[in-house]
């Protein structure tokens, strides 16, 4: 099977680290987290893999160099200038079958088998994994109605958010929605597909799942796999 990863972007977040270090190779225990991605793919039957680069991509390429340490095969897409999120997929070779595209940087127990077999199942042109995300807002919230009358207040309320997790199964004929060498962001590509009343659908996941973008979140991420080690790369049986 094959996936795309995404890797090429400045990870400016987290700065200074990414100054001198892409994002994906941000170590989490003592492996990268690009490391902990490839090796739950290749467990799930993803071992034809692309590395879509730019930014620092000489460090992403020595490291992970063919993908045999991996058990996976491995080559590289390199952006010239930045393409956003779906951009670097219209650069990526030979996808004539169902793919997946995701960030490089997330720490999370999907289970990419049945996400799979569920995009089959839905005969969706793209499937997007979603999470539950709840944010509280610290302060009382006004609802104002058209004639500028307060229509509801309430007091420090929780919304209730299905969140897009950066994974995503795509059929083939989404590359006919990407213009080579053309900034484009996935939720623009989403928007597109939807736009032509293409089926686009969603597997909700209610596992764990970190994207380390943020230093709190890095942190978290360290501390979750040092604690959780063997969920993550599945020392015990998927």
């Amino acid at each position: 099977m094959r996936a795309v990863i995404l890797a090429g972007g400045k990870g400016t977040r987290l700065a200074p680290y990414t100054t001198v270090l892409p994002k994906p190779l941000m170590p989490i225990g003592e492996m990268p987290i690009l490391e902990i991605v490839i090796r739950q793919l290749e467990k799930h039957g993803f071992n034809d893999l692309t590395l879509a680069v730019g930014y620092l991509a000489e460090l992403l390429m020595a490291y992970c160099g063919d993908g045999s340490k991996f058990n996976v095969k491995l080559n590289y897409s390199r952006e010239e200038q930045p393409l956003g999120t779906a951009g670097p997929i219209s650069l990526v070779p030979n996808l004539d079958d169902t793919f997946l595209v995701m960030n490089g940087d997330l720490l999370t127990t999907i289970d990419y088998s049945a996400m799979l077999k569920y995009h089959k199942g839905r005969g969706a042109i793209a499937t997007v994994a979603c999470y539950q995300r709840d944010v509280k807002i610290d302060l009382g919230v006004i609802e104002v109605n058209s004639d500028n009358w307060v229509a509801n207040y309430i007091e420090k309320p929780t919304y209730h958010y299905s969140v897009s997790m950066g994974i995503y199964l795509f059929e083939p004929q989404v590359l006919n929605y990407i213009e080579k060498n053309q900034r484009l962001d996935l939720p623009e590509l989403v928007l597109k597909l939807m736009k032509d009343n293409k089926k686009v659908n969603v597997f909700n996941f209610d596992g764990y799942w970190l994207d380390i973008g943020r230093h709190d979140d890095y942190e978290r991420a360290i501390e979750e796999f040092a604690n959780n080690r063997e969920k993550f790369l599945y020392t015990k049986n998927l």
